[in-house]
């Protein structure tokens, strides 16, 4: 061996580079510390997978409620939908539509002002076109009768007038 090897190591101490006892110590405490703190990173890191697989579990949940409540919204828009044209039987149900109250309430209210609007119209012409009550009176036609029945007639028809 060459004489470098030969003399002592001026960080150990010793001739054969060997750690001394304190350092020794000093290693296997900071190996314990580095262990300790590996197994709470562990522990940390367990925690959280499972708070994340519990988070992920509800997730999953609150999106089935919200797609239930999304089913049992539209079931409630199309019940209401057929209530209002229950409840408007002069207006068309083909008038009346939507996807949300909002919608039903304002298609409501658009028909109603066009069905008021042609009632309004159709009241109009019934007036321009009425006629009055009862038949009109006819013109006998006197041609197919006898003087004797002529003259009946029109004793009938003045005495009537008097």
């Amino acid at each position: 061996m060459s004489e470098e090897l030969k003399e002592p190591n001026e960080t150990t101490g010793t001739e054969n580079n060997a750690p001394t006892d304190d350092e020794l110590a000093s290693i296997k405490a900071q190996l314990q510390e580095e262990r300790a703190s590996l197994t709470e990173a562990q522990a940390v890191l367990i925690e959280k997978d499972d708070r994340i697989a519990q988070l992920q579990a509800e997730g999953e949940a609150l999106r089935a409620e919200r797609s239930n409540l999304q089913q049992a919204q539209a079931a409630a828009i199309t019940k209401y939908l057929d209530a209002v044209k229950a409840a408007n039987p002069t207006i068309p149900g083909d008038a009346i539509a939507g996807d949300t109250i909002e919608d039903i309430d304002a298609s409501l209210a658009n028909a109603t002002s066009i069905a008021t609007a042609v009632k309004a119209s159709l009241e109009g012409q019934a007036k321009e076109t009425r006629v009055p009550a009862g038949a009109p009176t006819r013109a006998l036609d006197l041609s197919a009768l006898s003087p004797d029945e002529k003259i009946r007639v029109g004793l009938q028809q003045k005495g009537g007038a008097s």
